[in-house]
């Protein structure tokens, strides 16, 4: 039971993070990339700073040291970096593009967490992420041709990889307080996000765009980011990132409400292989603990 809940914080997280690249799409009209990545960290660190002042705290999480300073680094580096290359891509491509190639962050962050951080993948759960991004490549795909490698899919494509790599950084602080590390993570990474954008000269005072660009990171990166390593502490980087999946899925879903046309048969095959897909992550510790109880 306590695996499922963390199983549903690891899904919330991806709904929530689901929220932003449509809506992104939409700011980069008047907002450039860097400042509007810088905006929506922060927006996530401001977001969550308000909810720790009022926060009842009832766990006991371990204090952080000098020994977490460089996992911290990292963290805030690769989340500079990251959200500036993804808005980067999706001002040059399609949206659907960009959930598509998104999906390079569940590879990324399992080979990292496999490679690096010497994070066990049982086979259960390398076909778990396997079928999952498998369903999200399908259900993102409207036309063959519209996979295609330009500039902006590459920015995507390194985006992935730094999430992938800050995410198992992110794992190693998971044992502490999660909204200090969102905090952290959504402050710092954004005020360097803003530094890049003032020394570009891509700074734009427009109030009510900024205010919703902060009020979308507060949603879709703070709570997302909050929910995620929450997840993380249970589950593992591997595993949580599989669950991460559900975003263009998601998509999908919220395309259909604001554009009320049939899906194709390729929504149909990827909710099943998606489904399938999600059975073997979700029974993966299950498995595990039948093993050792025999």
């Amino acid at each position: 039971m306590k695996s499922q809940r963390y199983i549903l914080l690891a899904i919330l997280a991806s709904v929530l993070y689901a929220l932003s690249t449509p809506i992104s799409k939409l700011l980069l009209d008047v907002l450039a990339p860097t400042f509007l990545a810088g905006l929506l960290y922060l927006g996530a660190g401001l977001g969550m700073g308000i909810v720790y002042l009022f926060r009842k705290k009832t766990t006991k999480y371990r204090p952080m040291t000098k020994k977490e300073v460089p996992s911290i680094l990292w963290m805030i580096v690769l989340d500079i970096l990251a959200p500036i290359m993804l808005l980067i891509g999706l001002s040059m491509s399609q949206p659907e593009n960009v959930a598509l190639l998104n999906n390079f962050e569940i590879v990324a962050t399992s080979l990292f967490a496999s490679f690096i951080f010497k994070e066990v993948i049982p086979k259960r759960l390398r076909l778990a992420i396997i079928l999952v991004t498998l369903a999200s490549f399908i259900l993102t795909i409207e036309d063959v041709a519209a996979f295609k490698f330009s500039l902006g899919s590459l920015f995507v494509i390194l985006a992935t990889l730094c999430w992938g790599l800050e995410n198992n950084f992110t794992r190693l602080l998971s044992v502490h307080d999660p909204l200090l590390v969102v905090i952290i993570k959504g402050i710092l990474s954004g005020i360097g996000a803003i530094i890049v954008a003032m020394i570009l000269g891509e700074l734009t005072w427009n109030v009510w765009y900024i205010l919703f660009a902060l009020l979308l990171g507060f949603v879709a990166y703070g709570l997302s980011i909050f929910f995620y390593v929450s997840a993380q502490k249970e589950l593992g980087a591997a595993k949580t990132s599989a669950f991460y999946a559900y975003a263009p899925f998601v998509g999908a879903i919220i395309s259909l409400a604001i554009f009320p046309v049939l899906p194709g048969i390729n929504f149909f095959v990827a909710i099943v292989i998606m489904g399938i897909g999600t059975y073997f992550a979700s029974t993966d510790n299950k498995k595990k603990k039948q093993l050792s109880t025999n």
